[in-house]
C-alpha cells in the first residue's frame, strides 16, 4: 500500500528536517558501539533544576491539574511571567492579554504565520537559521525570503538591502537574538532599525528569544523594551535551555495585544494548551531564577573557553559565542559544511551540525553545541585536532 496517499504539495516544499537526519546518524553509530561524542542537536546534558521538578510533582498531585488548560494558560503562570518580564528586562506587560503561555517556542513560532500570512505573502527570514521559521511559512502557504548572515555584517542581517518589492509584500520579519547558530548578539541600535522597519512598513517582527538567558559578554535585551516595538512586536520565550527543561514544552509569547490574540486564536483550534502542573513549575522556575542563572552561565562559559581555546590551538577558526550554547566553527580550506561533518563523524565520532543545514549563507561552517561536560569537550577537540585536512 505504499505510495497510495500522496502528500499535500505544502509538504513536499519541505526538506528534511535538519535535526531528525543528526538524530537517525547517532543512533546508527551507537548502534555499531561506537563512542560519540555529541555536539550536535542542542539538548541540555544536565537535568531540571529539583525545586522545578518538586513544583510539578506537589502540583501534579492536585486534581483540578488534570483537566483541560484554559486557553490562554494558568492565570498564576501569566502573572509570573509578567513579574519576571519586569524583573528581568524593565518591561511592562499585562498577563490578561500581553502573554500567552505555549507548548515550547517552537510550535508557537511555527503556527504564528497561520495567523496572518495568506498564499502569496512574504516573510523575511533570517538564514542560516532556525528551520521553523520557513517552514511555518510554507505551511502557511506563504513564501520565505532569505536574510544572510554573513560574517562581513556581524551575522547581522542587512535590513536596508530588502527590495521595496519585497518589503510591499512582507508580513513578518523574524529575528533571532542571541542567535543560533551563530552565537552573537543584537546591538540595540539594530533593533531600533528592526522596529523602525516594521512600523513603517507594516511588518510584524517575531523575535525568538529562546536563548536570551545564555548571554556570556553583554546582555540580550528584549525586543519589547525597544521604543515603538509594543505596536508591531511579538517574542516568543522558552524554559527550555534556561532551566533544562526541553521535554516539559513549555515557553510563552508576549507583546503586541493584537498579535498575542491572533497567536492564540490559531492555538484554541490546534491545541488544549500547557499541562497545567508543568505550568505551575514554570512559575516556580521564574520565581528562583536567580539561583539557576549564574550557575548555568558560568558552566556554559567554561565550555566555551574549553573548546574555543583547543580548536583554535589546533589550527581552526570560529568566532567566540557572545552566547548560546553554540559554536559556529568555519570548515577547512576546500572543505564544504556536509563534508566536514561527515569526516567529523565517520574519523572520530564527534557529531557536529552542518551549517548549510541552517541555510545556504551556512555553507562553509559547523556548529557544535556544548552539551557535554568539559572533559568530552576536551577529547572532542583532542579527537578533531588529530585530523589533517
Amino acid at each position: 500500500m505504499a505510495g497510495r496517499f500522496e502528500l499535500a504539495a505544502r509538504l513536499k516544499r519541505i526538506p528534511p528536517y535538519l535535526f531528525a537526519e543528526i538524530d537517525r546518524k547517532k543512533k546508527a553509530a551507537r548502534a555499531a558501539g561506537r563512542d560519540v561524542i555529541d555536539l550536535g542537536v542542542g539538548d541540555p546534558d544536565t537535568p531540571t533544576p529539583d525545586f522545578i521538578v518538586e513544583a510539578l510533582a506537589s502540583a501534579a498531585r492536585d486534581p483540578a491539574t488534570h483537566r483541560y488548560a484554559l486557553d490562554d494558560g494558568d492565570p498564576v503562570f501569566r502573572a509570573g511571567i509578567a513579574a519576571w518580564m519586569k524583573r528581568r528586562y524593565g518591561v511592562e506587560l499585562d498577563p490578561n492579554g500581553e502573554i500567552y503561555p505555549t507548548i515550547g517556542s517552537k510550535e508557537a513560532i511555527a503556527h504564528f504565520p497561520l495567523a496572518y500570512v495568506n498564499p502569496g505573502d512574504v516573510t523575511l527570514v533570517p538564514e542560516p537559521g532556525y528551520p521553523p521559521y520557513e517552514r511555518g511559512t510554507i505551511l502557511a502557504g506563504g513564501e520565505a525570503y532569505p536574510l544572510p548572515l554573513t560574517e562581513e555584517n556581524g551575522f547581522l542581517p542587512d535590513l536596508g538591502a530588502i527590495p521595496a518589492e519585497t518589503l510591499a509584500r512582507a508580513k513578518i520579519l523574524y529575528l533571532n537574538y542571541p542567535n543560533s547558530p551563530t552565537g552573537v548578539l543584537a546591538t540595540r541600535a539594530f533593533l531600533e532599525e528592526a522596529v523602525e522597519l516594521c512600523r513603517a512598513n507594516g511588518i510584524i517582527l517575531a523575535q525568538d528569544a529562546a536563548y536570551a538567558e545564555m548571554a556570556f559578554d553583554g546582555r540580550a535585551l528584549s525586543i519589547l523594551d525597544i521604543k515603538g516595538a509594543s505596536e508591531v512586536a511579538i517574542e516568543f520565550h522558552s524554559l527550555s535551555k534556561t532551566f533544562n527543561m526541553t521535554g516539559w514544552r513549555v515557553g510563552w509569547a508576549a507583546g503586541s495585544r493584537e498579535l498575542v490574540a491572533g497567536l492564540g486564536k490559531i492555538k484554541t483550534n490546534i491545541d488544549s494548551g500547557v499541562f497545567t502542573a508543568v505550568q505551575r513549575a514554570g512559575t516556580t522556575a521564574l520565581e528562583r531564577f536567580d539561583e539557576v542563572h549564574d550557575r548555568m552561565t558560568a558552566m556554559y562559559r567554561g565550555r566555551r573557553d574549553v573548546f574555543c581555546e583547543g580548536l583554535t590551538a589546533a589550527g581552526w577558526r570560529m568566532r567566540v559565542p557572545d552566547a548560546t550554547f553554540y559554536v559556529w566553527v568555519r570548515t577547512p580550506v576546500g572543505w564544504t559544511s556536509e563534508r566536514t561533518a561527515a569526516r567529523l563523524l565517520e574519523e572520530v565520532d564527534v557529531i557536529t551540525t552542518p551549517g548549510s543545514g541552517f541555510g545556504p549563507s551556512g555553507e562553509g561552517y559547523v556548529r557544535a553545541a556544548l552539551t557535554v561536560d568539559e572533559s568530552r569537550l576536551s577529547e572532542a577537540v583532542e579527537r578533531i585536532g588529530k585530523l589533517s585536512w
